[in-house]
């Protein structure tokens, strides 16, 4: 769902902010160690990680170059701030109010060390929300609830186009094979390189 503000609506983060602030919510200091979807993260490199992407894409939706939008994610493994708690929710809102500005999906910006166009930077920002908080979820035995605008747009973002899909395959690995009957929110997470029933253990 899109704004009607201003004659270029902005985009709307803030379904896929609210269920990552719900599930931090929820996490249990004793879960910080554990492991997740992501080989290289345990649950406290991933929130270092969201932390990390919700000030960078931030900063690219006001236009703002600096070490937060010109480094790139994979400099070094991800530092979770002591005050993670009490820090993350007030910036994922701030997430939320840059994007809903028109002028943030105008021209091109930064994020991750990578010029883009603003509108697709929104969308990987939305993008990275919806997989990293599927991966919080799963990681910590929570419930992941993506609205259906979100995933779409992650459909859209993640599926193999005519090209040799190097832009989101670089990022999240090769798509994993899904039945055809599989739901949105499956074929999303597999697009991103996941498997869809994948648990701590695995």
């Amino acid at each position: 769902m899109e704004t009607n503000e201003g004659t270029a609506p902005g985009l709307d983060l803030e379904p896929a902010a609210r269920q990552v602030r719900e599930l931090i919510g929820s996490v249990d200091d004793g879960q910080l160690t554990g492991p997740t979807p992501c080989p290289d993260y345990s649950v406290r490199e991933l929130l270092g990680h969201l932390f990390g992407l919700t000030v960078a894409f931030r900063d690219a939706a006001g236009k703002k170059p600096g070490p937060t939008t010109g480094t790139p994610p994979t400099a070094s493994l991800p530092v979770l701030p002591g005050d993670w708690r009490t820090a993350l929710p007030p910036l994922l809102d701030e997430l939320v109010a840059a994007w809903r500005s028109p002028a943030a999906l105008e021209g091109m910006t930064r994020a991750g060390g990578v010029d883009l166009p603003g509108r697709v930077a929104g969308m990987v920002a939305r993008n990275e929300l919806v997989v990293h908080g599927w991966d919080l979820a799963r990681s910590t035995g929570q419930e992941f609830r993506a609205d259906e605008a979100s995933l779409r747009s992650s459909e859209a973002m993640l599926a193999p186009g005519d090209d040799d899909r190097s832009g989101p395959e670089a990022i999240f690995g090769p798509p994993v094979p899904v039945p055809s009957d599989a739901s949105l929110m499956d074929r999303v997470i597999a697009l991103s390189g996941r498997r869809p029933d994948w648990r701590p253990g695995d």
